[in-house]
């Protein structure tokens, strides 16, 4: 090299000196201020990574397992079905129909019997008529006696009634000895009963009668008459007022059953009351029954009388 060259032009050696001197004030100032900028970069990434936001969190994946689809069933009422209005997987509860409930109770059809007139213990009774029946070309027994001499659903209780409300109605001042006590028609009892004997010189027509008084007047449905004498024939009247009329044939009197033959031990009859209410109720006897003569003439017996509310 020469004089005033510093650096070898062929291998690129400095010459002595060139590089500078030993170490000095500056050189340690240079390494103090880069350790200072290091500490400061370092505070200013701590700083950074102190005050920066927390990221917000991922929504979470979560798979969802369904139940496998399978065939429509049909509910059966009281069982739960699973799915069924809700939510998949949950069982509900599948109630059954609530019955359909009638909102009002068949109207029973009337009577269309004619009235038939009064009887007087002289007046032979009439019997049951007939019906004859065109489309069929036969003939057939009126239902109508069937209706109202059979029972067709006992009611559930008779009218309570007093034990001195049974009387003997005799309006034609009948012999008392002819007539058993009233009160054992009323007393529950089918053994004992009321009994009346039939007079030789009428037999086997009657005019007498069982009464019950109510106190006062009552709605009536029906009647039921418990007799060991079948085969006798009677009627049903119905009256108002402080004391029974004093004739059968007076028209106080209601006629709420018409001639009837008791056919059997119980005989169940619906009264025709027309809505009316009635305190004083007669079951008036008008023929002993079939075999009664004036050399036997026998009596009949009335065992129990009921009298039942509208049902």
């Amino acid at each position: 090299m020469q004089e005033g060259q510093d650096w070898c032009l062929q291998c690129g050696a400095g010459a002595p000196g060139s590089l500078g001197g030993g170490p000095g004030w500056r050189t340690g100032a240079a390494i103090l201020g880069a350790t200072g900028l290091l500490v400061v970069g370092a505070s200013v990434a701590a700083y950074a990574a102190l005050t920066k936001p927390k990221p917000k969190p991922k929504p979470r994946v979560v798979a969802v397992l369904r139940p496998a689809t399978t065939a429509p069933t049909t509910p059966v009422p009281g069982t739960t079905t699973p799915g069924a209005g809700g939510a998949p997987g949950i069982p509900t509860t599948v109630s059954p129909a609530p019955p359909k409930i009638p909102t009002q109770t068949p109207t029973p059809k009337t009577s269309t019997e004619p009235t038939e007139p009064i009887f007087p213990p002289e007046t032979k009774t009439s019997s049951p008529t007939k019906s004859t029946s065109e489309a069929g070309g036969g003939k057939e027994e009126s239902s109508k006696e069937k209706t109202e001499s059979q029972p067709a659903g006992e009611p559930p209780s008779p009218i309570l009634l007093d034990t001195n409300a049974a009387g003997v109605y005799n309006p034609y001042a009948y012999p008392a000895t002819l007539f058993g006590d009233p009160s054992l028609a009323i007393d529950g009892e089918g053994k004992t009963g009321w009994t009346a004997q039939v007079q030789a010189v009428k037999a086997p027509h009657m005019a007498e009668g069982l009464l019950l008084d109510l106190k006062s007047p009552q709605k009536l449905g029906s009647a039921v008459v418990k007799s060991t004498t079948t085969g006798a024939t009677v009627e049903v009247y119905g009256a108002n007022g402080s004391a029974p009329p004093t004739s059968i044939t007076d028209p106080a009197w209601n006629r709420l059953v018409g001639l009837k033959v008791l056919k059997q031990k119980d005989t169940t009859f619906k009264l025709k009351t027309k809505g009316k209410s009635f305190r004083f109720v007669v079951l008036w006897l008008v023929k002993a029954p079939a075999g009664s003569t004036a050399a036997k003439p026998g009596d009949v017996a009335i065992d129990e009388l009921e009298l039942f509310p509208p049902s």
